[in-house]
């Protein structure tokens, strides 16, 4: 091959290869990290919610005051379900914490008017379920933690914390839907700055 025709040949071949890598970075997940089998990804649609002192800028959900009564959150609220298996995955990161107590992700019960599920975390970086006791620690500032929750409504709802399964809880029936972001606990307060990323929804 002449020199000339060499280098056309490394220039498609690079290109291709640029190409290829695109397509694999820019391929939606076809499963599940956790529980794999038969999930379906999808996104629901969903509404955000600004209350007291919340405020929200893309993905990063803060609370800027340190107000320990009232409603202050700042999140996202996404469609109701009612039936079959729904998981959930993201990743937070706290980058600015003084208050003491701030919920993160729920799992909300729409027929019993109440959060089913209510994963907090409490300065100094344990994980709690509110109500119950700890589900992990290590979320303290600065630090990235990946959530998932399996929900199997009227069976099961099961937390995972960077993979791995921290809590498992039966389910009743009804209508179901999830809510990330930065909550204020009834015996909380803020301030605090959380920023989520890698928000995936499947279902089967």
């Amino acid at each position: 091959m002449k020199p000339q025709s060499r280098k056309k040949g490394f220039r498609a071949l690079g290109a291709v290869a640029a190409l290829a890598a695109v397509l694999t970075f820019a391929a939606p997940t076809a499963s599940a990290e956790v529980e794999p089998g038969g999930w379906i990804s999808y996104s629901p649609s969903f509404t955000e919610q600004e209350r007291g002192c919340g405020q929200i800028s893309g993905l990063t959900f803060q609370l800027t005051c340190s107000t320990a009564s009232g409603d202050q959150r700042a999140e996202r609220r996404y469609a109701t379900y009612t039936s079959g298996s729904r998981q959930f995955e993201g990743y937070f990161r706290i980058t600015s914490m003084t208050g003491t107590r701030i919920s993160l992700k729920q799992t909300f019960n729409e027929s019993q008017s109440g959060p089913f599920f209510m994963l907090a975390v409490e300065n100094g970086g344990r994980l709690y379920r509110v109500g119950a006791g700890t589900v992990a620690n290590g979320a303290t500032v600065g630090t990235t933690v990946r959530v998932n929750t399996v929900h199997v409504v009227g069976s099961a709802h099961r937390t995972y914390i960077n993979g791995s399964l921290k809590l498992s809880i039966s389910s009743p029936g009804g209508s179901f839907y999830d809510k990330f972001g930065s909550y204020r606990t009834d015996s909380g307060r803020g301030p605090a700055t959380v920023q989520w990323s890698g928000v995936n929804f499947w279902r089967k």
